[in-house]
């Protein structure tokens, strides 16, 4: 019999925001995937579910290419695939970690679609986004009434951003760290920069809040930042 493959979402960074059902899966799998990329080693989406790790499961780490998609050059991810159906087809049960919501700007969704065509079972545990978190810890309404939320990827296109921030009460901003003075930029042009807060690495012991985004606009800013602004009112 063929084992069960789990696609974890660890949430953003503490180990307490896993939910009953992620930590119950995590006690209970033979495997733990642990994505990483080529430049650094280990897996922060490890060391997050670390805690509940069961004495004896094996860890096996994971490369994913740092790219858009894998069409141009799809061998590692073929490479993974094949991994991973291995020890499924030894009947064991495998999780795949990944930070925050596992169907949310994450590497997990590239792995489902390659697994999801194949005659194995497959399990998706949604977890807490960082942004979600940010705004309970920092007691940020997030939307509310009839605002208009969006969560905009940072690396879009200006013009993308432009005219998704134009029709906006409230935004999520992520992946902010490719282009932060720009970001910052379109956000003080479409009125929201005074009312915006940027967190570095979210439940994490060296997390960082910036409340003055424009002090430091000029500054580079971690991989794990997202950006929560809402609209100043008009004077």
């Amino acid at each position: 019999m063929k084992g069960t493959f789990y696609g974890i979402g660890v949430g953003p960074g503490d180990p307490e925001l896993l939910t009953m059902k992620a930590v119950k899966a995590i006690q209970k799998v033979d495997i733990i995937i642990a994505p990483k990329t080529e430049k650094k080693d280990g897996s922060v989406a490890l060391d997050i579910a670390r805690p509940y790790l069961k004495e004896n499961v094996r860890i096996v780490y994971q490369v994913f290419p740092m790219v858009k998609g894998f069409a141009a050059d799809d061998a590692a991810w073929k490479k993974n695939k094949e991994e991973i159906l291995g020890f499924l087809a030894e009947g064991k049960n495998v999780a795949f970690l990944t930070l925050g919501d596992a169907m949310f700007f994450s590497t997990y969704i590239y792995v489902f679609r390659l697994l999801e065509k194949e005659d194995i079972n497959i399990e998706t545990i949604p977890g807490i986004p960082a942004f979600v978190a940010m705004g309970s810890h920092l007691g940020w309404p997030i939307v509310e009434g009839d605002d208009v939320l969006s969560v905009i990827p940072a690396t879009a296109g200006v013009d993308k951003i432009e005219k998704t921030l134009a029709v906006s009460d409230n935004v999520v901003l992520m992946k902010v760290y490719k282009n932060f003075p720009e970001v910052a930029a379109i956000l003080e042009k479409n009125n929201m920069l005074d009312h915006a807060v940027m967190v570095s690495r979210c439940g994490l012991p060296d997390e960082e809040r910036i409340d003055d985004i424009r002090a430091r606009k000029d500054q580079p800013v971690n991989y794990l930042s997202t950006i929560l602004a809402r609209r100043t009112p008009e004077k």
